[in-house]
């Protein structure tokens, strides 16, 4: 694609209220607000590195739905395609954790405006004029099942308009238990309108049942020949792994391949971790900007765990 083709993304817009420092929640009477979602993440990482970027979604005819709109803009992200409609804000609550501690992880989503908007309420034709690439994530679809029907529509859409489409696994089991949706069998669907995955072997063995070598580094391999073997219309995946010592030091490398060759980052130590959440969302921006402006594998890659491991000091 053109370099000057616009990114669009498609997907929720959230607050996520964490607890101060690495306190548990509510163990002091406060909490911090943040903006974000995944997709949104990435519009604003890729409109930061110099992209025309849209942003595409449904939130509540209120302050707290215009206020999130009203962040992307001051990024630089174009939400004239964010539409109000009936429903409430999605939530979710952040315990950050602390040395060995982990992170926790609360949604209160059920009934939000993009969960309970039709499947069509997005006309897709207006979105697309003038773009080059779509992204969505598997945490849409694992929102209810008009996210899930909308964000197959939109896939499907963008493909018939050309575009290049790059899909997130993003696989949340919380989400998806909340409504019994069936995770694997709608991802599957996104995955076989997709150009460009984000996702590692967990992922995989998820989406397809099926199992993987113990080792991750076979393990790896192994789910990205299966993926090229299943989904021939997907010419990149990427991913993460890290080593975590602790909850603020965490060693992480970077993973790209092909159905010709694959790359590898070095080991990016990350210490001390000042916020994680986004870190995937930052290295798949990285990814897609080094394949829109058509740099090598490794130099892509390379820059994928870079701007990861930015986003980690934010």
């Amino acid at each position: 694609m053109k370099t000057n083709d616009a990114f669009v993304a498609f997907g929720e817009l959230l607050l996520r209220l964490s607890a101060p420092g690495h306190e548990n929640l509510l163990q002091s009477p406060s909490l911090k607000i943040f903006i974000g979602g995944a997709e949104a993440n990435v519009a604003v990482s890729l409109a930061q590195m110099g992209h025309q970027t849209r942003f595409a979604s449904v939130i509540p005819a209120n302050h707290l739905g215009r206020g999130a709109r009203n962040e992307l803009r001051r990024y630089g992200v174009d939400t004239r395609f964010v539409q109000e409609g009936e429903g409430r804000m999605g939530l979710y609550f952040l315990t950050p954790g602390a040395i060995r501690r982990s992170p926790d992880v609360l949604y209160d989503r059920a009934g939000s405006a993009i969960a309970v908007a039709a499947p069509d309420a997005i006309h897709w034709a207006p979105v697309f004029e003038g773009a080059g690439w779509f992204h969505v994530s598997g945490i849409t679809a694992a929102v209810g099942q008009n996210s899930a029907d909308a964000a197959i529509r939109a896939v499907k859409a963008a493909k018939a308009a050309g575009l290049t489409v790059s899909f997130d696994c993003n696989y949340r089991q919380k989400l998806w238990e909340a409504w019994n949706g069936d995770g694997p069998a709608i991802l599957r669907q996104l995955l076989a309108e997709a150009d460009v995955l984000f996702g590692d072997h967990r992922d995989i063995a998820l989406i397809l049942g099926m199992r993987f070598a113990e080792d991750p580094e076979i393990a790896r391999r192994a789910a990205a020949e299966t993926v090229f073997q299943h989904f021939p219309n997907i010419k990149r995946m990427a991913c993460t792994y890290r080593v975590q010592h602790s909850v603020d030091h965490h060693d992480m490398t970077g993973y790209m391949f092909s159905p010709e060759g694959a790359w590898t980052t070095a080991s990016l130590p990350l210490t001390p971790i000042i916020d994680r959440i986004g870190g995937g969302d930052a290295f798949a921006a990285g990814i897609v900007h080094g394949l829109m402006k058509d740099w090598s594998g490794q130099r892509t890659v390379d820059y994928g765990v870079a701007a990861a491991g930015l986003k980690h000091a934010d």
